[in-house]
């Protein structure tokens, strides 16, 4: 299959129109018969986490094109949300960004067999529909971490920094939730869950932390032994790399993990419903596919992983997801974390 990468030709066309969303790559896969429809996808996942499914769609789907373009979340939102840019379907990792774009009146509603066999946890107003449940986990370098010795709880986390200040200076990282919607949102729901978070971010802060825009530059410097740890990072793409890339660990703390529901929408300015919603329905069958959640490194909703593990938290929609998306509470909150973190 003939797959066109066009990133430098949006690139520069956005140059020229003043287009404010920032675009790191588009490909488009062509339809494998006579192409009867395109369907134009913007996400926040990384071609080679979702070409799987993609793929895996336009064969049960010969007739459909589509088009994938791929951005960063803060950078979905303001294509839909401010440019009104068009798109049939909008997948992003950052659930308060997307329940924004809903609840602003921006997304379509669909329902189906396949939505209404949702946990209630798992979609919103017939508008946001979860397909993955994704943990934020600490990634260490085994270098640094003999078996055995990685810390359980942020309370054995704070304790190890705090004891060895020389040793894990310039060597920890997380997201720089400054520039990263998805690091935002679980730094917010970290400062939720337990006061132990501004505590972390203040010790990470004297040890110089690294701030970093995405998970797979932390995992790449984790496992290089550049880092000696990374907080916070998105554990199906950590899950994903460990067989190809050695030396590091991949750690769920035990006192809880914040999970990460990736989700779908359709823009109030989708041009192809049919084929958007046709792939909604595709995703929510992820769990039937363990062949594309093995390729994609992509977990799909399972209910009996959280009755498994009561540390496991979804994090939930409704309108509290936005609270910290209030533009004072937003700005309170960056400095705080700058306060804590950045150095002076």
């Amino acid at each position: 299959m003939r797959v066109l990468h066009l990133a430098s030709i949006i690139l520069a066309f956005l140059a020229q129109s003043g287009a404010a969303f920032e675009i790191e790559d588009r490909v488009v896969y062509p339809a494998t018969h006579s192409e009867t429809s395109v369907l134009r996808v913007i996400s926040t996942a990384d071609q080679a986490v979702f070409e799987p499914i993609i793929l895996a769609y336009q064969m049960a789907h010969p007739g459909v094109q589509v088009d994938y373009t791929i951005t960063g979340t803060t950078d979905l939102m303001r294509a839909i949300h401010e440019e009104g840019a068009v798109f049939d379907l909008a997948i992003s990792s950052a659930m308060d960004l997307q329940t924004k774009l809903a609840n602003d009146g921006l997304a379509r509603t669909y329902d189906t067999a396949a939505t209404d066999g949702l946990p209630a946890w798992a979609t919103w107003r017939n508008q946001i529909f979860a397909f993955t449940q994704e943990p934020a986990v600490v990634v260490i370098s085994d270098s640094f971490f003999p078996l055995g010795n990685a810390p359980t709880t942020r309370d054995e986390l704070i304790a190890l920094l705090r004891e060895n200040p020389t040793r894990f200076y310039s060597r920890v990282g997380t997201y720089d939730v400054r520039i990263s919607g998805f690091g935002y949102l679980m730094a917010t729901q970290d400062s939720r869950n337990s006061e132990a978070f501004w505590r972390l971010m203040e010790v990470m802060g004297r040890m110089d932390a690294q701030l970093y825009c995405c998970s797979g530059d932390m995992i790449r410097d984790v496992a290089s032994g550049k880092l000696a740890l990374a907080y916070n990072v998105l554990g199906s793409y950590a899950a994903s790399q460990q067989d190809t890339v050695e030396g590091f660990s991949i750690i769920e703390l035990q006192d809880y993990v914040s999970v990460m529901l990736r989700t779908a929408l359709i823009p109030t300015t989708a041009e192809n419903t049919q084929d958007a919603e046709n792939m909604i329905d595709f995703l929510l069958g992820l769990g039937t596919r363990p062949d594309l959640v093995s390729a994609s490194g992509l977990p799909a909703i399972d209910t009996a992983t959280f009755q498994q593990n009561s540390a496991l938290r979804p994090i939930r929609f409704g309108p509290g997801l936005m609270v910290f998306l209030d533009q004072l509470r937003r700005s309170n909150f960056l400095r705080n974390w700058e306060n804590s973190l950045v150095q002076k």
